[in-house]
């Protein structure tokens, strides 16, 4: 079962370009990136050469004569003369790079002949990244594939396209849901959050209706992750970023849920563990959110690096490492328990990095003044309040009414509420949090005249 992925009408556009580039898609582990190439690839090509330098070792001998097109091409001939390279109506699929980045030297030269188009895809991309790109700079465009997000979710659920179109009129216009449109979206979030956005669970769950095989296969990625942390990962900093990735989720459902290395392992000290998070968030498996120095503009440079908060990059691995009591609730009566407000930070920040945002917060030193995300428009830094249920917003009506913030003119709040707005604090349904961006692209708030 093939879902419809964002990523389709992007390699549609990609194709059409006379001037096209190959390209580099980047993205976590079993996100759909090879499904999506392949699908596309069926459509739009005489002939997909598809070479997985994990599967097919004998390929890496391909470069023994050079980076040329013509070498390059004569070489998979000899390895597989049933080949076949039509100029113009050929796509090269050199699949998991990271096993063979060497590859990412021969895109220039791919990019100057023009005869075969080039995609290049692998799972941890972004830890290798660096050795590809200035192998490759100027000579290809880049992608990053997420796993689905929600508005994908509803369209594997049968949900037309449109439906996106009217959620977002309801925020543009600040017209509240009904009370069904309130209990359907909200009961279609939570399953997605509890399935995740790897799309071989999600097209289970459509298939069966059930929720049933979804934690095994969200535990064996979890178990995958941690193969691939000891596979790339240097020396000793396996152990240090196996650590860290397994205290996530507990630090999470603390209250701060500030990321403390002093609680990873017995005596860890932050310098034994400097890059690890950073490894972790190259992976794909990880967002971390920096803590700002002081919440005014610009966002980029105005944060401390050592302080932050770590959120799974799919929150359905965050719902995998619960306790079996609480899956069991979660699954069968949607109760979130002591967890719901670990799991509704993740929520929002899955959906602000999908979208493209980069994640801030702040927490006032020796203060209880405390903020989950900030974006920012042309004029104003936005706070952003995440609450599981409702709850006071009262660090955000601080932050607006005082004079200590001028960058700060109103607020955005994502809870279980319908639409509103009061006192410079616009409120949301979490359910729209993936339609943020959209909604901020033409927002003239009354705060910022």
């Amino acid at each position: 079962m093939y879902l419809k992925r964002k990523i389709d009408s992007f390699l549609t556009a990609w194709k059409a370009d006379p001037d096209r580039k190959p390209l580099i898609i980047r993205g976590s582990r079993q996100v759909g990136k090879t499904e999506s190439i392949s699908h596309f690839a069926s459509f739009h090509y005489e002939s997909v050469i598809e070479i997985n330098f994990v599967r097919d070792e004998k390929y890496k001998g391909i470069l023994a004569d050079g980076y040329e097109t013509g070498s390059i091409i004569k070489n998979i001939s000899l390895l597989d003369p049933g080949k076949q390279f039509i100029p113009g109506k050929t796509l090269l699929f050199f699949d998991e790079i990271t096993e063979f980045p060497e590859i990412a030297a021969s895109l220039k030269f791919f990019c100057l002949d023009r005869r075969f188009d080039v995609i290049c895809s692998g799972s941890m991309l972004g830890v290798n990244y660096r050795r590809i790109e200035s192998n490759s700079v100027g000579y290809k465009k880049d992608y990053d594939m997420f796993s689905l997000d929600f508005e994908v979710f509803l369209w594997a659920k049968g949900y037309p396209e449109n439906e996106t179109e009217n959620l977002l009129r309801h925020m543009r216009e600040l017209q509240p849901f009904s009370s069904l449109e309130m209990e359907v979206y909200h009961s279609l979030f939570l399953d997605y959050h509890v399935l995740g956005g790897m799309p071989a669970v999600v097209a289970a769950y459509i298939q069966s209706g059930t929720f049933e095989g979804s934690l095994e296969t969200q535990k064996q990625l979890i178990a995958d992750y941690k193969e691939d942390i000891r596979k790339y990962a240097l020396g000793v900093d396996q152990t240090r970023i196996v650590n860290v990735f397994n205290r996530i989720a507990p630090q999470l459902a603390d209250e701060s849920k500030k990321f403390q290395i002093s609680k990873v392992a017995s005596g860890a000290r932050f310098r034994d563990y400097r890059g690890c998070a950073e490894w972790l968030a190259d992976a794909g498996m990880v967002n971390i959110c920096y803590c700002m120095e002081f919440p005014e503009l610009p966002l980029g440079g105005n944060y401390d690096p050592d302080t932050f908060k770590l959120y799974f990059a799919d929150t359905g691995l965050l719902v995998s490492l619960l306790d079996d009591e609480s899956q069991e609730d979660l699954r069968a009566n949607k109760n979130l328990g002591v967890y719901k407000g670990a799991l509704y930070e993740n929520m929002a920040a899955e959906a602000l990095v999908k979208q493209g945002y980069k994640l801030y917060y702040y927490k006032k030193k020796d203060s209880s003044l405390e903020e989950d995300f900030f974006i920012r428009s042309a004029s104003s830094l936005i706070p952003i309040e995440v609450k599981a249920k409702s709850g006071k917003t009262k660090s955000m009506k601080t932050l607006i009414d005082s004079d200590k913030y001028p960058d700060i003119r109103y607020g955005l709040k994502l809870s279980q509420n319908n639409i509103g707005h009061e006192n410079k604090i616009y409120t949301f349904p979490s359910f729209c949090a993936f339609l943020l961006k959209r909604f901020m692209s033409d927002f003239h708030p009354a705060e910022e005249e």
